[in-house]
């Protein structure tokens, strides 16, 4: 494949599996938008800015994906770095282009912020805006692997910030999706600019031996054409160095080099999955195989869909050759994965889309389980449940399910169904009955016994390894809380009004009822008892929206809110100073420290010691600073504001109030003003860590009438 191109030509000889004129005739006209839009824009690397848009759709062309991917990834940077509209997208190209265009746009949008978060935490946005069209995906990874490809015009700063982001989460998106073509290149070129001398280290041995192992790949491949040729098998064979990546992978784990068997590599293409099988068959008659190397991966496809024959022999000169059969149709999915299959125009779901929605849910899963993780935390769980090596079990009818290493009939259960893991009783493996908390192994077949009747098991949450597991183990519970604070809140509601001598139907009236779903943004009436019975507002409160509301819903919140400030905090308790907490102690009114902060302390003379954030502004006098950390947290709440911009339009000050307390954060006051052409909020909230509050930022920064957050200090 092409790695660069400059030219609108060079990509249309890429699109002859389009043939459809019109179709065409719309990526010429997306192509002149795009070039209009960038148009005297060029790239840190020199290059006209129209360049990566074209390089983008030059790599997805390869993946033969359909005319409104091609098209949207011409356009994807017009919104960003262009004077393009969402809907002026909407009308040149359709509804489709202009939501991907509008996704990505948001994405990027995200990932250029100069916040301090780590990466995780901002992939964690990006897969939530990915899961609103499939074909984002597809374009993401494209712009992404040609942005490594031109990565050397930024800091090294901004090549490891960007390699690290590639590796945690978009590598494993690509892997999950079989684009294996998009897949090894990211990693290579993530390794070349994570750990540039090992990476340098591999390349400079390979090219010190390079021509001697070409000749043993030249004189392998001549062996196995004369045998195949000889028994009337039609072929193709390709060779290859192992990727640099995979090498590193091998050292990593402490192989030596003349351990690592799979240097050295052979790919053949047969015409049918029956040849496939033969031609295995002749290369063992001839070349003595290695145990335990053969892999059939066509009679067990991975999840992915990925389907091939593997083997490792001992080869000419006594070398060691990974060798891998296939068909042609075989070697397309497993290059160009489910993109080069999706399809908008069939009727109804095909087998790719399906098996595409489940990879989706995968990744909704774990950020639902992830949710209130740290972003170290995060990592960890996309390392654990994506990157760790899988294990492959088979139902009784035949049916194989992937999961990662080290789980068990349960995270069987709830990878099946949700329903047959919450009514999961026991389980039999290999005709034998197993404990719940058995380690399932390779090619095990599991049968799920199940009772109508029974219900998840709270203990079960220490027991299952899968986020999707946990998750439903956690959902199902919520569920069953969230029923009992509606019957809580329905019987406190009632016993007001009775004190009040009044009935339910006179006072719960469908207006009445319209009102408070208006004003409280609800959707029904359960909400407005899980409000109560959660304690999130007073039966005294609903009933006095209906009837005593003389002043706006948002007065009533402040009103509210002003009646719950605390008293002052002393945080001497939660804070070490020169390893004793017994140090008076302030928290800087300037940039608000919280739990879980960088933190510096900074002497004030008859003050003791006030902390500010290690990076705040207004530390001036270096000599009078002083080490301190935080202690084990003890349940305290810290005061923190956050300034929030709105974009031209109505106050919402009422629906971010809501938000923020769902989430169960106390809002401890707020001031509004109004800048320019705009409203800010200033909101001072009472937060756990800051772990709780980055949490809700991003939660946030989701709506659409946001313009920017702050945090005061920033």
């Amino acid at each position: 494949m092409k790695k660069e191109i400059t030219t609108y030509e060079e990509l249309k000889e890429s699109l002859t599996y389009i043939t459809d004129k019109n179709e065409l005739e719309k990526i010429d006209k997306a192509y002149e938008y795009a070039q209009e839009n960038h148009k005297g824009k060029t790239r840190k690397n020199g290059a006209d800015y129209i360049t990566h848009p074209l390089n983008v759709a030059y790599i997805l062309a390869n993946l033969n994906v359909d005319y409104e991917t091609i098209i949207a990834s011409l356009v994807h940077e017009t919104i960003n770095h262009g004077n393009a509209t969402k809907e002026e997208i909407k009308e040149l190209f359709g509804e489709d282009v202009s939501k991907i265009v509008d996704c990505l746009s948001k994405i990027n949008k995200m990932a250029l912020q100069d916040d301090k978060d780590s990466s995780a935490v901002n992939l964690r946005k990006v897969l939530v805006g990915m899961s609103e069209d499939v074909r984002v995906l597809f374009i993401k990874l494209a712009d992404r692997l040609h942005n490594m490809r031109t990565i050397w015009a930024l800091t090294p700063e901004e090549q490891k910030n960007k390699a690290k982001e590639t590796m945690s989460v978009l590598i494993p998106i690509a892997h999950r999706l079989g684009i294996n073509s998009i897949k090894s290149e990211l990693e290579d070129l993530s390794l070349k600019y994570l750990n540039p001398d090992v990476y340098d280290d591999i390349i400079n041995h390979l090219d010190a031996s390079r021509e001697e192992l070409n000749e043993y790949l030249g004189e392998m491949q001549e062996e196995i054409s004369e045998l195949l040729t000889e028994h009337g098998i039609k072929f193709k064979i390709k060779s290859r160095v192992k990727s640099v990546h995979s090498i590193y992978q091998k050292l990593a784990k402490g192989k030596t080099w003349n351990n690592i068997y799979d240097i050295l590599a052979l790919r053949v293409f047969v015409d049918t999955e029956s040849d496939c099988y033969l031609t295995i068959g002749l290369i063992h008659s001839k070349f003595r195989p290695i145990p335990k190397r053969f892999k059939d991966y066509i009679a067990m496809p991975k999840e992915n869909m990925y389907q091939s024959l593997h083997t490792t022999v001992f080869g000419v000169e006594g070398q060691t050759f990974e060798i891998q059969v296939r068909t042609y149709e075989m070697d397309e999915i497993a290059e160009k994965g489910i993109a080069s299959h999706w399809s908008y125009k069939e009727k109804g779901k095909s087998k790719f889309q399906n098996v595409l929605e489940q990879k989706l849910e995968m990744f909704r899963n774990l950020i639902d389980a992830s949710k209130n993780d740290s972003a170290e935390e995060f990592a960890k769980t996309i390392d654990s449940e994506i990157l760790q090596e899988s294990i492959y079990c088979f139902t009784p009818k035949g049916d194989v399910v992937e999961l990662p290493k080290n789980s068990t009939p349960i995270d069987f259960a709830y990878r099946i169904h949700s329903k047959v893991g919450d009514t999961l009783v026991g389980a039999i493996v290999n005709d034998a009955i197993v404990p719940i908390d058995y380690e399932l192994q390779d090619d095990d077949i599991v049968k799920i016994m199940t009772n109508p009747n029974s219900t998840p098991k709270k203990e079960w949450l220490k027991i299952v390894k899968t986020p999707q597991a946990k998750n439903k183990i956690k959902a199902y519970f919520s569920k069953q809380e969230k029923e009992q604070y509606i019957k809580k809140g329905e019987e406190l509601f009632l016993q007001d009004l009775r004190k009040r001598h009044l009935s339910k139907e006179d006072v719960l009236t469908n207006d009445n009822i319209a009102k408070l779903k208006k004003d409280l943004h609800m959707s029904d009436l359960e909400d407005i008892y899980l409000s109560i019975g959660s304690l999130r507002y007073t039966p005294s409160f609903i009933y006095n929206l209906i009837y005593e509301d003389k002043t706006d819903i948002k007065d009533v919140l402040l009103n509210k809110l002003q009646s719950n400030k605390d008293k002052k905090i002393d945080y001497k308790s939660d804070i070490t100073v020169g390893g004793t907490k017994d140090i008076k102690v302030n928290l800087a009114k300037c940039c608000e420290p919280v739990y879980g902060d960088n933190i510096i302390g900074y002497i004030t003379q008859g003050e003791g010691i006030t902390v500010h954030r290690s990076n705040c502004q207004n530390i001036y006098n270096k000599n009078r600073l002083i080490n301190v950390s935080w202690g084990e947290k003890i349940g305290t709440t810290y005061l923190s504001t956050v300034y929030i911009d709105l974009y031209i339009g109505k106050d919402y000050l009422s629906e971010i109030i809501n938000l923020i307390t769902s989430k169960g954060i106390y809002v401890n006051n707020v001031k509004t003003r109004e800048i320019n052409d705009h409203l800010r909020y200033e909101i001072t909230l009472k937060v756990k860590d800051k772990n709780e509050l980055d949490n809700l930022i991003v939660n946030l920064e989701k709506a659409k009438y946001i313009a920017k957050i702050e945090r005061k200090g920033n």
